[in-house]
């Protein structure tokens, strides 16, 4: 039996005492989060709202195994939010996760509707020719299964409720997401109620796709309705590293209505994810000071490069910066290359490692500056 035939369904058990901790957890750690970023300068904090933005959609979609172009997605990301445009080309697919994920982090207050639903996989899905319905719940007769394997001998996942259960099921729902939110007359604290929605939401399986990439987007509005503002955690970048997991928890947990080890799974991958959140943060701060410190310091060809590290993140570039990377991103000689890479180790601006043919640089972000 699935978790939806079971005679008591939806009503879940779980051990709320022994979540406590994580609950508590959650609150100061997003406290931190909010301090943190009032210490990005404005200016660097309309990109870090669309880094942060854009790898969760990235990575939302990966999950799913679908890859986005990120420079269509932030290129969107900033028309959506009314930020100054790119020139770069945004595209149908790009676009949609983008607008989708604008209302989530814009409209998180408002109570939830079949109608936000129904506006949040428009948006993600208007591309897709192939789908019968778009914008509504699913209606055909098939079984709605999650399978894997050969096509002659499927291994069934999981089956989710026949199509004509669907809009019953989803009234429920909603009702019992705005029931439990902190102004319902049911109030259930953060992690128990994101993590119950998902699981909750993903058992019903309301549409023909997109399910997955909606019920993450409804956790990140209940955490951020919970909190009383966008959570920007990092949840679809942490679920991603640990993609297996998060499938296996999703098929044991729904063949049962006793959900505490999912709830704890949950639980601790929201809070990894609030520490993603809180490095790209103290990377954007470190970024402030290191240009404090080398304000005037660097020519042109350094700055470019120094921008472009910037630009790829708190990871930087695959295997470090090499002299190669150097002249083509600067268009300059060996030997110019080389001075430059000398001078900005000698500044402080980076460190190197390795010799020779293995020599690699890095940006040297001392937070203490």
């Amino acid at each position: 039996m699935w978790n939806w035939q079971k005679p008591n369904w939806p009503t879940f058990r779980y051990d709320a005492a022994g979540l406590e901790p994580y609950e508590q957890q959650f609150l100061l750690s997003a406290g931190e989060v909010l301090g943190a970023v009032h210490h990005v300068n404005t200016s660097d904090r309309d990109q870090l709202r669309i880094d942060l933005l854009s790898e969760e959609a990235m990575k939302t979609s990966a999950i799913e195994g679908e890859m986005l172009d990120r420079l269509s997605v932030q290129s969107s990301l900033r028309r959506h939010l009314g930020l100054a445009p790119d020139s770069y080309p945004s595209k149908p697919r790009e676009q949609g996760v983008s607008e989708m994920m604008v209302d989530v982090y814009s409209t998180y207050s408002n109570p939830l509707s079949h109608d936000t639903l129904f506006r949040w996989h428009d948006m993600l899905l208007s591309y897709d020719r192939h789908l019968e319905t778009i914008g509504a719940y699913r209606s055909h007769e098939d079984a709605m299964q999650i399978v894997s394997g050969r096509l002659d001998r499927p291994t069934v996942h999981f089956e989710a409720p026949p199509s004509h259960q669907v809009p019953a099921e989803m009234d429920q729902f909603v009702t019992w997401f705005n029931r439990t939110a902190p102004d319902g007359h049911e109030p259930l604290r953060a992690l128990i109620r994101a993590g119950l929605s998902h699981l909750y939401f993903e058992s019903i399986h309301p549409f023909e796709d997109g399910n997955g990439r909606l019920g993450r987007a409804l956790a990140e509005k209940s955490l951020a309705q919970n909190i009383g503002q966008p959570s920007l955690i990092a949840l679809a970048f942490t679920i991603e590293r640990e993609r297996k997991a998060y499938y296996d928890q999703l098929k044991r947990h729904q063949k049962t209505l006793d959900v505490t080890p999912w709830l704890i799974w949950f639980a601790e991958t929201v809070l990894a994810a609030q520490q993603v959140t809180l490095e790209r943060v103290g990377f954007y701060i470190s970024k402030t000071h290191f240009y404090d410190r080398h304000r005037n310091q660097l020519n042109a060809r350094q700055s470019k490069v120094i921008a472009r590290l910037f630009k790829a993140g708190p990871e930087g570039f695959r295997g470090g910066l090499s002299a190669e990377n150097y002249i083509s991103i600067t268009g300059t000689s060996r030997a110019t290359a080389t001075r430059d890479l000398q001078d900005l180790v000698e500044k402080g601006a980076l460190t190197r490692t390795g010799e020779l043919r293995y020599t690699r640089y890095w940006l040297n972000l001392d937070r203490e500056g």
